[in-house]
């Protein structure tokens, strides 16, 4: 597949990338950029799902598509979503007596099995095809729409953040299928495992596309090498704005001294006027094109200084400086004591488990999708009490989860704040919102405007700059539709807090980034035996 001078446009008209470039063939591509620059829509170009604004795609190859979240019919079945219902009709006819010879002919003896092996493969084995495909998880879904893949072998798969929602044991068949894929695969991904597995990685942003040979290490470290060289140019850039300014100011005081020499020789000179007058035209002249030299210089390095912090700003880190919280190192911040959750119906969701947390511990929680990790932290917050049990939470908590529910889609930042901070005022509001890059109108935001690396980055600014920052942080997923720009400073942000950290994350490296003290794996609603990371 080529894109030849490709450009895509938002629907109000808004450019994402122009003049793109790009061709991919029988190698693994990762799409990395952040949030808004247009991956999902290269996606669906590259998949034929949309149209470029300007440009041409040439394609010699079937494409498969793997959509970041889709939706089921209600009457969608299992082999409806493998895209098998047709041919299964036409082999179920023949081995029942009733096929015509077009049936005969059309009959795909080994669809069965096949069917069965590309199930097995992606966890699915034994799964009903006239199972309702709404009645599966969404980890299960995906994995089904990944066997219908395998199943029709496309040259090309493009994948749309393909591990959002699933566990480890999903992440990691995702991978495998990405790395033995016979056919080219181009996919958008902030899972970093998953990006080491890539033959290469298109940058993408509003200036069009880099293209990076390797996996992710190789990336990040030229990445990281080029944000440094940024950010001397920047420093080189400074410095020379400085320096001329200094030699045009130091000119112009040499000038002014050589204008008022000149009219006091004038005025006690004997020469003829015309003489006189000949002389200040040319000292006039000369001064005028001393001027126009500096002013050029000064447009020259004021240039390269615009041009070395428009670099620096497209690669610099959000900066997000978390307040202290104060937790003593002995201080309790959490005990369960044989606590249970059950469901309204009698069903037991979770434990008896017991769990301690004291002072600033970092604590991770793994386990399969289902297994009650949210329940356990909506446990821990304090949003559910427990059916019997015991639970103290001697500290404040807050519970941030992947949608940063907290916040409502309707109000702006500054009543967001407010509504979460009772006792505050709008001055302070967006003192607090400024720390965390909302500045002056961007405090006037919308929640529902808001991407999700935006999104999360308001919710902390909403619950750690308070009178009381909580001194419990539980995040459920948080780098689940995040950048990875954002993911990045995310990590770095709370690697600074100074409180007590319970996550629920599938993602090994955020947690790696963390420094979490032990990892908790709980499993049918029960927790097994801590370990270290």
């Amino acid at each position: 597949m080529t894109l030849n001078s490709v450009a895509a446009r938002t629907p109000d008209g808004r450019g994402l990338f122009d003049n793109l470039t790009l061709a991919f063939g029988r190698e693994r591509t990762a799409v990395v950029g952040r949030n808004g620059v247009g991956k999902t829509t290269l996606l669906r170009l590259v998949a034929g799902l949309s149209a470029p604004a300007e440009g041409a795609i040439t394609r010699a190859g079937t494409v498969g598509w793997l959509a970041q979240a889709q939706t089921p019919a209600d009457d969608e079945t299992v082999a409806d979503t493998l895209g098998v219902a047709a041919p299964l009709a036409v082999l179920r006819r023949v081995l029942a007596g009733d096929g015509s010879l077009d049936d005969m002919a059309e009959a795909d003896w080994t669809l069965e099995e096949r069917i069965q092996a590309a199930l097995a493969e992606v966890g699915l084995a034994d799964l009903a095809l006239n199972r309702r495909t709404a009645d599966l998880s969404g980890g299960e879904q995906t994995r089904l729409r990944l066997a219908g893949l395998k199943l029709a072998a496309p040259d090309l798969l493009v994948l749309d953040e393909p591990t959002n929602h699933l566990d480890a044991e999903a992440r990691a068949m995702i991978a495998d299928v990405v790395a033995e894929w016979p056919g080219g695969v181009v996919l958008v991904s902030h899972d970093r495992a998953l990006l080491r597995r890539v033959d290469r990685i298109v940058e993408l942003s509003g200036l069009g596309a880099r293209v990076h040979g390797g996996g992710w290490d190789l990336y990040v470290e030229r990445r990281d090498a080029e944000r440094a060289a940024a950010e001397r140019d920047l420093e080189q850039a400074e410095r020379a704005v400085g320096r001329v300014q200094r030699e045009n100011q130091a000119a112009q005081e040499r000038q002014a001294r050589r204008d008022r020499a000149g009219k006091a020789a004038r005025a006690n000179s004997s020469d003829p006027k015309i003489l006189l007058d000949a002389q200040a035209q040319r000292a006039e002249e000369s001064g005028a094109r001393g001027q126009r030299l500096a002013e050029r210089k000064r447009q020259a390095v004021e240039a390269d200084l615009t041009e070395a912090r428009e670099r620096v700003e497209r690669v610099r880190q959000m900066a997000l400086a978390m307040p202290p919280t104060g937790l003593p190192g002995g201080r309790t911040a959490l005990n369960l004591s044989e606590a249970v959750v059950t469901a309204d119906d009698g069903r037991r969701l979770l434990g008896p488990l017991s769990l301690r947390l004291t002072g600033p511990e970092r604590v991770a929680v793994v386990g399969p999708n289902g297994a009650g990790k949210t329940t356990l932290l909506k446990l821990i917050a304090g949003l559910i009490e427990p059916s019997s049990g015991m639970v103290e939470r001697p500290v404040r908590a807050a519970l941030l989860d992947q949608q940063a529910a907290m916040l409502k889609p309707d109000e702006t930042l500054v009543e967001a704040w407010l509504r979460l901070n009772p006792q505050g005022t709008p001055n302070a509001a967006r003192a607090a919102l400024a720390r965390f890059l909302f500045r002056n109108v961007q405090a006037d935001r919308r929640v529902g405007e808001l991407s999700g690396g935006e999104r999360l980055r308001a919710a902390l600014a909403c619950i750690m700059t308070g009178a009381q920052p909580p001194q419990l942080l539980v995040l459920d997923e948080p780098t689940n539709h995040l950048d990875i720009d954002s993911v990045e400073a995310v990590e770095a942000a709370l690697s600074g807090y100074d409180g007590a950290l319970v996550v629920v994350s599938h993602d090994a490296d955020f947690l790696t980034n963390l420094g979490v003290d032990r990892t908790l794996v709980l499993k049918g609603g029960q927790l097994q035996p801590s370990t270290t990371p």
